[in-house]
Order: C-alpha cells, then structure tokens, then sequence
C-alpha cells in the first residue's frame, strides 16, 4: 500500500488537474452535442492534444494576446481560441464559436474569418480534440482547443464534404 503524504501542494495539483479535466470534458460535450446535430462522428478527448493546449493557454495568458500559435499556422492542428475578462464555463466557450452558424452560408461554403470557429467545430473529418484552459494575472481567461485532423481546409469541395447543414 502506497503511503503518499498529501500536501497542500499536491491537494492544489490534484484540484488543478480535476478542475481542467472537468472542463475540458465540458468543452468536448458541447462540441460533440453540436457535432451531433450535423450528423458528424463525436471527437474524443486526446491526452497530447490536451497538454499542448494547456500549454498554450497558458503563454497565452502570461503574455495576455490573443493570437494563434505556430502549430496551427503551419497546419499541425487546427485551433480555436477564446478570451474573456471572467473565468469562461466550458459551454459558454464552444456556445460562442458555436454561434458563428449564423454567419454560414451552406449554399456557398468556404472559409470565412467570422465563422471559421464554428466549422472548426463540426469539421466531419476531425477525431480528436484538446483543450487548455488559463487565468492572466487580472483575473481574464484564454481557452485553447486543438483539433486532429485539422479542419478549415480551403481545398475545393472540403467544405461541402466537411460542414454539413443541422439536421432537421
């Protein structure tokens, strides 16, 4: 029997770890509650994918700008990213690049910068997904998510093959 002395250190990692898992599992929900009225298979939470959006989230927040990290640039991951000036409910993240649907046009798919978050979303293709959460020294929080495969690729026909209109 293994006899672990809990300090207040490991009872604050423990508690860290438990708080972002728990939001993590919150974010993936919302994705995969979406994903699912699109007709698209749920993503599956990623251990990699978690720790390298933590990570980021966590520059991010030391840094306090908001900008995409060289891994999505280069096409490594696909990645949304989200700030608020309050700690941010993992619903209330993915119901906001969510929301985005209303500036999508089905008829005429593409890549646009005002709905780019919510085909990253319910991206067909995409299987797995990470998330990372961290607070700024004034109390504000940056949200990560990664997604493998990425999506928001601007091959032609992707599009059409990948964001498909809600189901009635």
């Amino acid at each position: 029997m293994s006899t672990r002395k809990l300090t207040a250190s490991n009872y604050y990692d423990s508690a860290i770890k438990n708080s972002s898992k728990q939001f993590a599992e919150e974010v993936l929900k919302a994705h995969n509650d979406y994903r699912k009225k699109h007709g698209v298979p749920p993503l599956k939470l990623c251990k990699k994918l978690n720790r390298g959006a933590q990570q980021y989230a966590e520059e991010l927040a030391a840094s306090r700008i908001l900008k995409h990290s060289s891994e999505s640039a280069s096409g490594k991951c696909g990645e949304n990213l989200a700030w608020a000036s309050y700690d941010q409910p993992g619903k209330d993240v993915a119901d906001r690049w969510y929301s985005e649907i209303k500036n999508y046009s089905f008829q005429n798919p593409g890549f646009s910068s005002g709905t780019g978050h919510f085909t990253a979303m319910v991206w067909k293709s995409t299987k797995k997904m990470g998330v990372g959460k961290a607070s700024a020294s004034d109390g504000s929080t940056f949200v990560v998510a990664r997604y493998d495969p990425a999506g928001n690729v601007v091959n032609p026909g992707y599009y059409e093959e990948n964001v498909l209109p809600p189901r009635k």
